[in-house]
């Protein structure tokens, strides 16, 4: 087996014992011959070294076998060798402290940064773009960790004992995710790059503007956004006036008759017509758009009925869904002409009374988004009866893949209702809930002891986030505070007052509360013992958001973290903390949010209404899923999981394969298989290709669709899944 080492740089490097021989001798050479180590001690330390290495399940970092050096150095009772060692390591930690960017930029400019290079798997890190966001990255990277927080926070979030969500953009101060305000904009005008944007006069061409806002805003920020197809629909009215105008102008330049039937006919297939011109401008412009992060616009769309008032708007708002999802079902092509899964726009479809049965006056909506997810994987699914239930009586989108804003008295709109669009996140701090558990040792009233010194540094983990927004000028991102898409200040106005009062939210992230029970009772938390203690645990982080929102009047919310890169990171630290624990640690991922783990063998439903329990103690963001196998030919049961949704749980997606083999033509499951060095790689079943600049795989990661592969943690974890139907 092929040992491997992941430099500092991110980089991953074959392990050579000649190294650690060489590190040793150096050290020995420091001292009189009366202290030093022959060199049979010191083949036998990297000897055993190796062997150490060759146990662990993943790659080691450097920082693991230095420590591995010096207890072996004082195993052989080498002391003065050893002290030699700690002070070499200690200077050469100095200078790297100096300037901690520099190896990881030059790592990634030649492609060498292995941890970077597939921490999203939405960007490619090959192209220009995404290197120049990555660099920047890299340096507000070191700002943050070396002179923006405190020690102790930094020194945590190393350890894997929290994580401080994209310290990469912390130096910028910039927020994390949003529903833009697209109604605002479209019907009362905006600003793109300093040029008046007045209210369109044609479907077609507010589409058009939504892309270009798409685009702006998610230059200016870093998390996901949403806008809602409601605030489209009534352009189509606009659209169809002016096409029978001018319908009804040209036949009577040319004498035909005024039938209104003819008229209304020609005028309809003219309006169809510039629907689908509208969406295909949406569909394509965000998916070929390249933002200043190097990648498309992290958007999602929502398409809920109830957001317009019955009668045309409605009709029309259906007819817009229905283009959506024939557009998107449909696919896009790649370079080679090959009909595939876009990763975005993601899709929510709202489930409601007036579409959930076939005597639903919208059912054939329902059935043509059951299409689309079968061949898809999208749309994801809300219940507007579950979350009525959850969310005082509203329904409204998350912004980006999960997270959800708050229910505020404060904020409202100018009819009287609760005010969702244009409102934001601040951003995230998660808690390594499998830490506590270990650091505990399995005893309950350690536990809570060290959850709640956990807890109060994520608390000011997040104050950090908070205070490093304030002060922030509009003039920073005039498309978000001036203009329209969060807020119409004014120049020079800082944003202050939009991060108090229920405006934005700030999150508390949580991870792992399947490999917490795990280590705390010996069990999954789907046993029913282990489950009333997971319970506990999320009423917990509940009760201390309240806390803090009651003293700060800042809106912290519970926030079930969509970990990506992350996920690996913290199975790596725990392995290192506390070695290898069947169940709990003994994987390269850990479990997100509250997921049933997913190797656990659950059916369905049986998971969807259980994880349900744990979603309505997520309010700040959540979503469960359903690993099934291809459903194109079986409708009839994806609609079956979605009835099952409306019933019981608020948010909801299915996780289906949409693969493609270049060299091939296969047109299915790309799988996963381990290579002669232990590395996951995928392959195509058909020819054995496992080259991945040839295929072409599409899957869900945290909430939303990866397809530009991922670290082997998150592989790992997208091997073991089973499937649920």
């Amino acid at each position: 087996m092929l040992l491997k080492v992941i430099k500092r740089n991110g980089e991953e490097v074959p392990f050579e014992i000649s190294k650690i021989q060489n590190a040793i001798t150096k050290a020995n050479n420091e001292i009189s011959k009366l202290h030093q180590l022959n060199r049979y001690q010191i083949d036998a330390i990297a000897d055993t070294i190796e062997k150490q290495l060759l146990e662990l399940p993943h790659a080691a970092n450097v920082e693991d076998i230095q420590d591995m050096v010096e207890k072996g150095i004082m195993e052989m009772r080498g002391y003065e060798v050893a002290q030699k060692y700690v002070r070499y390591r200690f200077r050469r930690e100095l200078a790297r402290k100096a300037n901690t960017t520099d190896n990881g930029i030059l790592a990634l400019i030649d492609r060498m940064n292995e941890e970077v290079k597939q921490e999203n798997s939405n960007k490619n890190p090959v192209i220009n773009s995404t290197q120049r966001d990555y660099m920047a990255g890299e340096v507000s990277k070191d700002l943050t960790m070396r002179l923006l927080l405190p020690e102790d926070v930094v020194q945590s979030h190393r350890e894997g004992i929290i994580h401080f969500h994209d310290s990469d953009y912390f130096a910028q101060r910039e927020h994390n995710c949003d529903l833009i305000d697209l109604e605002d904009m479209l019907q009362n005008g905006t600003v793109i790059s300093e040029t008046m944007i007045e209210k369109p006069h044609s479907f077609y061409t507010a589409c058009n503007i939504t892309t270009q806002i798409v685009a702006q805003v998610a230059s200016n920020q870093y998390g996901g956004q949403t806008f809602t197809l409601s605030h489209l629909a009534p352009f189509v009215e606009i659209s169809r006036k002016k096409i029978r105008e001018n319908t009804v102008k040209l036949r009577k330049e040319l004498n035909e008759a005024l039938d209104d039937r003819i008229i209304d006919r020609i005028t309809e297939e003219q309006l169809k017509d510039e629907i689908t011109r509208g969406i295909q401008t949406i569909q394509y412009q965000l998916i070929t758009l390249m933002t200043c992060n190097g990648q498309a616009p992290f958007v999602t769309v929502f398409m809920y009925l109830d957001e317009v008032p019955e009668g045309q708007t409605r009709r029309d708002l259906a007819m817009i869904i229905e283009e959506v999802l024939r557009q998107r079902m449909q696919g896009v092509k790649n370079q080679n002409g090959v009909w595939i899964t876009p990763a975005f726009p993601k899709l929510i479809y709202v489930l409601d009374e007036d579409n959930i049965t076939p005597e639903s006056p919208y059912w054939y909506l329902t059935e043509l988004a059951a299409q689309c997810t079968a061949k898809r994987m999208v749309p994801d699914y809300i219940s507007a009866k579950v979350m009525k239930e959850l969310k005082r009586g509203d329904v409204y989108p998350c912004m980006g893949c999960r997270s959800f804003l708050t229910v505020e008295d404060s904020q409202q709109t100018n009819d009287g209702h609760h005010k969702f669009y244009g409102r934001f996140n601040q951003g995230v701090v998660t808690i390594n809930l499998v830490d506590a558990a270990c650091s505990s040792e399995g005893d309950i009233d350690k536990f809570w002891q060290i959850l709640d010194e956990r807890l109060e540094l994520c608390h000011r983990a997040l104050r950090c986030r908070h205070e490093r927004l304030l002060g922030t000028p509009s003039d920073v991102a005039p498309i978000l505070w001036q203009n329209g898409a969060l807020a119409r200040l004014e120049k020079g106005e800082k944003i202050d007052r939009l991060l108090y009062n229920g405006y934005s939210t700030i999150s508390l992230g949580y991870a792992g509360l399947c490999e917490m029970t795990m280590r705390m009772m010996g069990k999954p938390h789907t046993d029913p013992e282990a489950k009333e203690f997971a319970l506990k645990v999320m009423q917990h982080l509940n009760d201390r958001c309240a806390q803090w929102k009651a003293a700060e009047n800042i809106s912290y919310s519970v926030y079930g973290t969509p970990m990506e890169s992350t996920t690996y990171r913290f199975a790596k630290c725990l392995q290192k903390r506390f070695g290898i624990i069947p169940g709990v640690t003994d994987k390269n991922y850990i479990t997100n949010s509250y997921h049933v783990h997913v190797s656990e063998q659950i059916d369905a439903f049986t998971k969807l209404k259980f994880e349900s329990e744990f979603q309505r103690l997520s309010p700040g963001g959540a979503i469960s899923y359903v690993e099934v196998p291809n459903m194109q030919h079986n409708i009839p049961a994806v609609l079956s999981v979605m009835q099952f949704i409306y019933d019981n749980i608020m948010y909801a997606e299915l996780n289906t394969k949409s693969d493609y083999c270049e060299c091939c033509g296969f047109d299915g499951e790309i799988l996963i298989k381990e290579d002669a060095s232990g590395k996951l790689v995928w392959e195509c079943p058909n020819c054995g290709n496992r080259d991945q600049n040839k295929l072409t795989v599409a899957r869900r990661t945290c909430g939303y669709i990866g397809t530009q592969f991922w670290n082997q943690g998150r592989t790992q974890e997208i091997r073991d899944r089973v499937l649920h139907l």
